[in-house]
């Protein structure tokens, strides 16, 4: 790449970052080659479609689909710039052990069309050390090239990790204007990597090493992550004082130096809920706050199913609809998700009983099947739903009127409806017909 000469890219990886990166890229009159193992998604962008949920990425990825600049394959091609955005999962092992196997894979792919002068960027959440991890894979893949860090001459390709720091129905905003840490294996690749960033990233592009900028995607996650466990600890209290949390919260923030997250049914998304456990696996002897906020979200959503659990048994036959599963407001990804975990537990004990509303969702997920819950709107659940279980804030279930759920038990984890009540109102509840 010289000049202004716009580089080629290879986006690895389409899911919720990759795809709105490589748009993102695209917009910015770079040709982006988008590589995905999954048929059904390279289909579906080639088309100009979408295949997940977020804010005006449809018609973004549409109209640079349109001018030619994106297209999908299943099949590696070469290119100036390579952009790693595979998941990160865990290992099946019981222990949370950080599954880097797709990033290697994806390194793998990349070593087979890489050239000199080329460009590898990591964008996947990762531990710390999986740059270099990645860099010594491709060393060996490929020793007629010269790679950072292992020559005393000027290396061939250059490596950098730059994660994401996006917020689900924000994301297209904040890859444009948030900051950026840009970690290369040397200062050099650091400077190619900014080079390549500062033409789509408004934001600033801050340079350091590749350990640092694992670190601290991983530190700030797991900062958000202690934060949300001493709200949720703080919620669980409240329950057993039977205090009102939202107004113990509302009424400590107003001092100037108190800023009390909000508390839920838990911690959900393949970030807050996974990044910690990288860090806890790295240094397990010196994490002990870390490990207790992660234990502390987790045993959140046990909690609620067991009040949840309570109320139903409570008033037996009333009809129960769980208001949402995504793992935030106003999106499609349910990964992680503390609704979708309660909402399963309850529609496994009290089957028919109860009904789903997700407004995001076209189908109930694997672990409703055969539990005889369905899906339904929101205004049927109103209608005929006496139990109310709100596990995700959606704006549309923000909106809903107190009068139209007055003659219903509420039991409320995300504090959208402060005049609902679990008590039993004088009218009497809706029971099954």
């Amino acid at each position: 790449m010289r000049g202004d000469t716009k580089p080629d890219v290879c986006v690895i990886g389409l899911g919720y970052i990759g795809l709105p990166t490589a748009a993102i890229i695209a917009r910015a009159n770079c040709p982006v080659t988008g590589i995905d193992v999954s048929q059904h998604v390279v289909d579906t962008i080639n088309r100009g479609e979408i295949h997940i949920e977020e804010v005006d990425l449809d018609g973004l990825v549409r109209g640079v689909v349109q001018r030619g600049m994106l297209k999908a394959s299943t099949q590696i091609v070469p290119a100036d710039v390579f952009v790693i955005a595979v998941p990160t999962p865990f290992e099946k092992d019981g222990q949370h052990t950080p599954d880097v196997s797709y990033v290697m894979a994806a390194a793998t792919e990349v070593a087979g069309v890489l050239k000199k002068g080329d460009c590898i960027i990591l964008e996947s959440t990762s531990p710390v050390g999986t740059t270099e991890q990645m860099r010594d894979l491709i060393a060996g893949l490929r020793p007629d090239l010269k790679l950072p860090g292992l020559t005393t001459d000027t290396p061939d390709v250059s490596i950098a990790y730059c994660p994401e720091r996006v917020l689900p129905g924000k994301i297209l905003e904040e890859l444009t204007h948030n900051d950026r840490s840009i970690g290369g294996i040397t200062p050099r690749c650091a400077r190619k990597a900014l080079a390549f960033y500062k033409r789509f990233v408004r934001g600033t592009c801050v340079t350091t090493d590749a350990k640092s900028a694992e670190m601290t995607k991983l530190v700030e996650n797991a900062y958000r992550d202690v934060n949300i466990a001493f709200a949720n600890e703080l919620s669980i209290i409240s329950d057993e004082m039977g205090l009102d949390v939202w107004e113990v919260i509302k009424l400590a923030n107003r001092h100037p130096r108190v800023n009390i997250l909000t508390p839920g049914p838990g911690v959900g998304g393949h970030c807050i809920a996974v990044d910690p456990w990288f860090i806890i696996n790295g240094a397990p002897e010196h994490s002990p706050l870390i490990r207790t906020g992660r234990e502390v979200n987790d045993a959140k959503m046990h909690h609620v199913v067991a009040r949840a659990e309570k109320l139903i048994a409570d008033n037996p036959g009333v009809p129960v609809a769980c208001l949402g599963l995504a793992f935030k407001a106003n999106i499609d990804d349910f990964r992680e998700s503390p609704a979708r975990f309660v909402a399963s537990r309850l529609a496994r004990k009290f089957g028919s009983q109860v009904s789903i509303v997700e407004p995001y969702a076209g189908e109930l997920p694997i672990e409703f099947k055969d539990t005889g819950v369905e899906l339904v709107d929101l205004d049927h659940a109103l209608e005929n739903c006496g139990i109310l279980i709100v596990l995700v804030d959606h704006d549309v279930f923000k909106v809903v009127p107190s009068e139209e759920r007055a003659q219903a038990l509420v039991y409320d984890t995300r504090g959208i409806w402060p005049d609902a009540s679990m008590e039993p109102r004088k009218e009497g509840l809706r029971l099954a017909s």
